[in-house]
């Protein structure tokens, strides 16, 4: 009998433990946003009854888990292209806005001899490079950073020379990772990616009229959601959560859809 009764009464303290779990709320953010989204998670789960479980991943890896049924209760990306590519796969998009902006950036290894550049203010940026060298960019393909870093190139005129000169990574902090493991001199990535990392250093930011404009659109994934889920994201758009997004560089917008 005293062996059941402390079966009985472990299972009540499971039962208890489990009902007073926070509600989990899954955020799928592209890799740009990591940084970001840590610090926007830990300041949100201190004030709210929440566990805010962000998934890092270039935005069209995440695009197709979630259009693959993955449980993203939120969808962040670093691009329109993304965004749109789920609506047209039948999937529900609910308070959908452009939260935040970026710059793209040229950057170097921080102990590298190479000064101060600005893409298309003179000398193409292949001057830099010595035979044999790449410049580190997200992958052209499908990777939001590397579509605009084509597109930048080729209002500059240098996407001929460079393209098969590109080191292509899965995502953006893939390449920022070349560039400070020093296995390539030159990188392109975001802005807040350059300031994010210790290891590199910004050499010039690329003219905003030679790329598309770059947004960061949100949108919760499909009904129902539940009042967690809500409740973050009105959050997300709003001072604090906008305040943290600042001090990683971003800036924010509040183009609603």
């Amino acid at each position: 009998m005293l062996f059941r009764a402390l079966l009985l009464s472990l299972a009540g303290l499971l039962f208890a433990g489990s009902s007073t779990a926070a509600p989990r709320i899954n955020v799928y953010a592209a890799a740009s946003l990591t940084d970001a989204m840590d610090a926007v998670a830990e300041t949100y789960e201190a004030d709210h009854d929440a566990d805010v479980v962000p998934v890092y991943a270039s935005s069209s890896t995440l695009a197709r888990q979630v259009a693959n049924g993955a449980p993203a209760d939120l969808y962040f990306s670093a691009n329109e292209k993304w965004m749109d590519w789920l609506a047209d796969q039948g999937v529900t998009l609910n308070q959908r806005a452009d939260l935040l902006q970026n710059r793209l950036s040229l950057i170097a290894p921080k102990d590298s001899a190479t000064q101060a550049f600005t893409p298309g203010a003179g000398a193409p940026i292949a001057s830099l490079l010595k035979p044999g060298e790449r410049v580190a960019v997200g992958d052209p393909d499908h990777v939001p950073a590397g579509i605009y870093a084509k597109q930048a190139l080729q209002t500059l005129g240098e996407w001929d020379d460079l393209q098969a000169r590109l080191a292509r990574g899965d995502n953006v902090r893939a390449a920022l990772a070349l560039v400070e493991r020093d296995e390539t001199p030159l990188g392109i990535v975001y802005q807040t990616d350059a300031k994010a990392s210790d290891a590199v250093r910004q050499l010039g930011l690329f003219p905003e009229s030679s790329h598309k404009t770059i947004t960061y659109p949100a949108a919760l994934i499909g009904p129902p959601h539940s009042d967690a889920v809500d409740n973050f994201r009105r959050w997300l758009a709003g001072p604090e959560a906008m305040a943290i997004f600042q001090r990683f560089g971003f800036s924010p917008l509040a183009a609603e859809h």
